[in-house]
């Protein structure tokens, strides 16, 4: 029986460069693959030489999408080497920075790189939008948008893309395919709620414009936050932008409790056998977040600490975040110069000297 080699390069949806191949027999079926990261940025050489002050900026610009968590993790770096606590308003700022980012990543995630691998788009217009109406209120009863006139004109929108022959952002997929499990009123739902969720995340960025700027990239400060805050000026942080701040943030807890959640569960549903696959090597570290004391109280987070191992639920393991051999980087199968015979290292052993040794490129 011959085996065929499928080679993927580049993976969409994802930030990064990602190649994946894979080897399958005359049926079909994969016997083996191989994911290659194919990118090489070299941060750390980028640093060597500047002031550690402004490796944030540097840093967080590794990725536009989970933009300020890095800068978060590297000022953090530079505060621990000199011995800096921040201030418990900047620790407040950070948080509400970094929990900005996390919710819209959540969201940007399920709806925009990874929902259309889920939801037939074309299939939509097959939709009745009474029916659709119906689906969308047992889905989510309080979510406003979910008239029968409002999944119509969604359905005209749709249509109009598909015979002017141009899908716009849903160009170029595999409409039609098999695998697509959802029926037409699904679909349609889904669409909808895509396009609602593309609408809201660049709204709740506007968190991270308020306390650093801009986004992406939003600012930060070693030993603090460069957010002036005084209720009654025209000139700093105001009681309007709190208010804009916090109108954001109750909105955004809407999206996830009457979309995005319920969309989630409903698809799902549809799915259930891919619970079955995947998961890896089914361990799973947290390393904790949200200080609420300082970042050297790791038993004040709000998001704790814990590790568990060979998908062992029952068991959440402690994280030393003191134990230099609790984390090591491993090479074995990256293009890196290491010492010799040394091919897992803590960090601040290790070096970060690529060597490439692949074929030359076209």
């Amino acid at each position: 029986m011959s085996t065929r080699r499928v080679v993927v390069d580049p993976v969409t949806r994802i930030e990064g460069h990602l190649r994946i191949e894979a080897m399958l027999d005359g049926s079909g079926v994969i016997g083996d693959a191989i994911s290659s990261g194919t990118m090489w940025r070299g941060i750390e050489l980028i640093l060597e030489g500047r002031d550690p002050r402004d490796a944030w900026a540097f840093c967080e610009r590794i990725c536009g999408v989970c933009t300020t968590v890095h800068a978060l993790a590297s000022v953090r770096a530079v505060e621990d080497a000199i011995g800096t606590k921040v201030p418990r308003n900047a620790d407040i700022i950070r948080n509400i920075m970094f929990l900005t980012q996390y919710v819209q990543d959540h969201v940007i995630h399920f709806y925009h790189l990874h929902a259309l691998d889920w939801v037939d788009v074309v299939s939509a217009l097959k939709a009745d939008p009474d029916a659709t109406s119906k689906l969308a209120h047992a889905v989510s009863p309080r979510w406003p948008k979910s008239s029968p006139g409002y999944f119509r004109d969604l359905l005209t929108t749709l249509k109009n893309f598909v015979e002017s022959g141009q899908l716009g952002i849903f160009a170029n997929a595999y409409w039609g395919h098999p695998a697509y499990k959802l029926p037409p009123e699904a679909n349609l739902m889904a669409v909808a709620h895509y396009l609602e969720a593309l609408e809201w995340q660049k709204e709740v960025i506007k968190i991270h414009t308020v306390f650093g700027g801009k986004n992406p990239h939003p600012n930060y400060l070693v030993g603090g936050m460069a957010s002036a805050i005084a209720l009654q000026s025209d000139q700093a942080i105001n009681i309007e932008r709190l208010n804009m701040v916090r109108g954001l943030i109750n909105e955004a807890i809407t999206i996830v409790e009457q979309l995005y959640l319920p969309d989630l569960l409903a698809i799902a549903g549809f799915y259930p056998e891919w619970t079955q696959i995947g998961g890896g090597l089914g361990n799973y570290l947290c390393y904790g977040d949200l200080p609420q004391d300082g970042i050297d109280s790791p038993e004040a987070f709000l998001f704790p600490r814990g590790a568990i191992l060979d998908r062992n639920l029952s068991e959440v393991l402690e994280v030393d975040p003191r134990d230099p051999e609790g984390i090591r980087e491993e090479i074995t199968h990256s293009w890196y110069d290491y010492p010799e015979g040394k091919q897992a290292l803590h960090p601040w052993e290790g070096t970060t000297r690529p060597n490439y040794t692949g074929p030359e490129p076209p």
